[in-house]
């Protein structure tokens, strides 16, 4: 991986650890981290997912953190956030993971 331009420290030690662990799941928002991690096998989600699945259970409710998390400097497409409420909303639920293929 360290031959690859632009995917961060963070991202690679994430990736690796998920490697080495055979994790079901790594959460990764990083656009290249995301295709590196699908690239080598691994299963994906990221923070809209992880609080998708949390309104899912009934954890939380999805409208006013995503508001919230659009307050910050977490960034996601106008389309993203309209996903993650619709997906938050569906039923049964779709859990927001993204494999290779």
């Amino acid at each position: 991986m360290d031959d690859i331009p632009n995917l961060h420290r963070g991202e690679r030690a994430a990736i690796a650890l998920a490697e080495e662990l055979r994790a079901p799941l790594l959460l990764i928002d990083d656009r290249i981290g995301v295709k590196v991690a699908l690239d080598r096998g691994l299963t994906v989600t990221g923070t809209l997912g992880v609080l998708v699945e949390a309104a899912q259970a009934g954890l939380i409710p999805i409208e006013p953190v995503l508001e919230k998390l659009r307050g910050t400097n977490f960034r996601a497409t106008s389309a993203l956030y309209e996903r993650a409420l619709e997906m938050a909303h569906q039923c049964p639920p779709n859990l927001p993971r993204r494999t290779a293929g």
